[in-house]
């Protein structure tokens, strides 16, 4: 049985964001993939269009998600499901980082405004 502690999971940092990675084909995942995002205060991520389907559920905190350019305010327990091919910024306008849980299938990729391909490895 793939139990991944959390003393064992990889972080990732990229745009200002820490991305702790628990779930994938490293980890024993065959189709998901599953991370905990950490965004601190101030930051603004790139708009960024991704290939696969992702759920972001907040745990905590507040964000802006700008979502094929509609901005909503989310708040903690909100999901946001992000189809494939939408184009998605997120951004903490707050004092606090927020905190997210996010899962997509294997083999996401996420392209930005100026065409830089992105293979986040924490969701592959």
């Amino acid at each position: 049985m793939p139990v991944v502690r959390s003393s064992e999971a990889v972080t990732h940092e990229i745009h200002g964001a820490r991305f702790v990675s628990y779930a994938t084909p490293l980890t024993g995942s065959k189709e998901l993939c599953a991370w905990r995002g950490e965004i601190p205060p101030g930051t603004k991520a790139p708009a960024h269009t991704v290939n696969r389907e992702e759920i972001f559920h907040l745990l905590i905190g507040e964000l802006l998600i700008t979502l094929d350019g509609r901005t909503e305010r989310i708040s903690a327990g909100d999901t946001v499901i992000i189809n494939p091919g939408a184009t998605l910024a997120v951004e903490n306008p707050t004092d606090h980082t927020a905190v997210s849980w996010v899962t997509t299938s294997v083999g996401l990729t996420a392209e930005l405004a100026d065409g830089t391909a992105l293979t986040p490895p924490w969701a592959n």
